[in-house]
């Protein structure tokens, strides 16, 4: 089947937010994002070269309608500086919160995250540490952007990212530890730490907002080292994560 321009057209419109909502489609690019992906997502399309098939056809599932396109056709509508020899469209799946594994593990809750390099970053380190769920203010980068998906990976197979307002939800599950990081919190490196929690990680210039830090239980501080001594501003949220959730990670082995 051959690509219609319609097609073609909304598939390169797919980095606007307002088009992905209105489809309900999002897009991956390159071999490694579409093969972590294709057994996750339900397909419309897999766009791909006659040299990309005959490597790797037989990974795709027979269930995929597969449109074979020139390179020339894949430059104008892939969102990366240099275009893949694939992309797989899909649609945008509908996900329910797991309040069970609320109760039981790590969530993480993300406060006007803004670049999709930091969210996708993120969905990747929570993927590592086996953080299945995401919960994002409204205000956080669309997760189903471009960057976001390419830069997790393939990790947005495996970690769900919900939207909703941070301090409603926090509200409604009362019971649960939240922890945000702050520089005048305590130091996570001699904390005791819980098996489940909810993790608050704030935005890149303003960190966690005023509505959000009232409902914080505990206040952590990434301490730098050494004490005192002139250093940088703050961490990279995606840095903060990482560091935040290994410790986490490591208070179960202890």
């Amino acid at each position: 089947m051959p690509l219609t321009n319609n097609d073609r057209k909304l598939y390169a419109d797919l980095d606007r937010a307002k088009t992905r909502r209105e489809h309900g489609l999002f897009m991956t690019e390159g071999t490694k994002c579409v093969l972590d992906t294709i057994g996750h997502f339900e397909v419309r399309s897999l766009c791909a070269t006659d040299k990309w098939l005959a490597i790797h056809g037989h990974e795709i599932p027979h269930q995929v309608e597969i449109i074979t396109v020139r390179r020339n056709e894949l430059e104008r509508m892939s969102h990366l500086s240099t275009a893949p020899e694939v992309v797989a469209i899909y649609r945008i799946p509908q996900y329910t919160i797991d309040t069970e594994m609320l109760s039981t593990g790590i969530t993480l809750l993300l406060d006007r995250v803004q670049d999709p390099g930091n969210l996708g970053t993120i969905i990747r380190i929570a993927d590592w540490y086996g953080v299945r769920q995401i919960i994002c203010s409204p205000d956080t980068t669309d997760v189903w952007g471009p960057k976001v998906v390419q830069s997790t990976m393939g990790a947005i197979s495996r970690v769900k990212c919900h939207y909703t307002p941070l301090p409603d939800f926090i509200s409604e599950h009362r019971g649960i530890p939240v922890y945000g990081t702050f520089l005048d919190g305590d130091n996570i490196y001699s904390c005791r730490l819980t098996e489940t929690a909810m993790i608050v990680m704030g935005n890149e210039g303003q960190g966690i907002s005023p509505e959000v830090e009232q409902a914080v239980s505990r206040r952590l501080l990434i301490p730098s080292y050494p004490p005192g001594a002139p250093t940088s501003e703050s961490l990279n949220v995606g840095m903060a994560t990482a560091i935040t959730l290994s410790e986490f990670r490591r208070n179960l082995l202890e």
